[in-house]
């Protein structure tokens, strides 16, 4: 069965994102050559959830090719219609339905880029499988939360830690079954 992951970076404090969703706290770690092991990642899934905030802020600030390559489905979740684009689909639908669609087919797995309400929703109905947590080193005090209040409990198993140069600090768990 396909799996869910999560591959994100936060603060220190738990902020995913600046007030206003601005995520330029995340250029403190940007390094030449170092992708925190972001390719290696992205080689081992094939469909990408992304939540229409995040993905509007990553297509204004990189573009779109960073998720329409090709090379994968993105499912943009959205209360708004729009029509395909490539192989991105603005979708609508519930968010669980979906998922459980997907986990049930055949592929590779499926990542989870953001934003919050996407990630709590996921949370909230146990489907998330593996956090791959990026800590940056910076204290933020305000912002959207990475983890909302209102979910039930789940225990994680330890799979790794690495640090970098940078200072950034990445935390690998996956839910225990």
């Amino acid at each position: 069965m396909r799996k869910i992951s999560l591959f994100i970076a936060t603060s220190l404090d738990g902020y995913i994102a600046k007030p206003n969703d601005d995520l330029s706290f995340l250029t403190l770690v940007e390094k030449e050559g170092e992708d925190y092991g972001y390719a290696e990642f992205t080689d081992s899934i094939d469909t990408l959830i992304i939540g229409r905030k995040t993905y509007d802020y990553v297509v204004r600030e990189i573009g779109s090719s960073h998720y329409d390559n090709g090379n994968r489905d993105v499912y943009v979740i959205t209360r708004t219609e729009r029509p395909k684009v490539g192989r991105t689909i603005f979708y609508t639908g519930s968010l669980i339905d979906l998922v459980t669609q997907l986990k049930s087919e055949n592929g590779k797995n499926i990542y989870c880029d953001g934003g919050a309400e996407v990630i709590n929703e996921l949370l909230k109905n146990d489907l998330v499988d593996e956090f791959i947590i990026s800590v940056v080193p910076i204290l933020l005090g305000n912002g959207t939360r990475l983890f909302k209040d209102g979910r039930p409990e789940q225990l994680l198993e330890f799979v790794t830690a690495k640090t970098f140069e940078t200072g950034l600090t990445q935390l690998h768990y996956k839910r225990k079954k």
